[in-house]
């Protein structure tokens, strides 16, 4: 639970900061929130490599920017393997799914139920909430009664390790 509290309290004093930075190098919304999300759970999961050498927050925008350039490697390693239109295909990027959301929609009802069952019961709660009441990230916000990004994160969380979870079963 400590965890958790002293999670939430960094990413409420550095969401703000990530976030910016990211919108300024992305100038897309979409973009700069998901490649925050991913910064606060990797440093999340990378916590005891940090360094109290280095300002806490410089080294989230390293992570930060890090995921930037990796997503566009990947985003030129894709276009360059298909050849095609940029403007389409980056808009194609945009909307796919994540690989994790690819598995999870792959599942028949049954199996996924019985896969969503073996998260803890928080995760459990934030994947019900999203992908069977069909709820917003602000209504399970208002919900839980958590900061939105908190839901975020625990739902980017959950479904990485119920994608795990599935991916060990087949």
């Amino acid at each position: 639970m400590g965890n958790q509290i002293a999670f939430s309290n960094l990413l409420d004093t550095f969401w703000n900061d990530v976030y910016g930075f990211q919108l300024k190098r992305t100038e897309n919304e979409n973009d700069a929130e998901d490649i925050t999300v991913q910064t606060f759970s990797k440093a999340f999961d990378k916590i005891k490599s940090y360094d109290d050498a280095y300002g806490f927050k410089t080294w989230l925008i390293a992570i930060s920017k890090n995921l930037h350039v990796d997503l566009i490697r990947k985003r030129k390693r894709n276009v360059l393997e298909s050849g095609g239109n940029n403007e389409a295909i980056t808009k194609v990027l945009d909307d796919a799914p994540s690989a994790e959301d690819r598995l999870i929609t792959e599942q028949n009802l049954a199996t996924l139920l019985q896969n969503i069952k073996k998260l803890k019961p928080h995760y459990q709660e934030v994947i019900n909430l999203r992908y069977f009441n069909e709820l917003s990230y602000a209504a399970i916000a208002i919900e839980l009664n958590e900061p939105i990004n908190n839901v975020k994160v625990k739902l980017l969380r959950a479904k990485k390790l119920l994608a795990e979870i599935i991916k060990n079963r087949k």
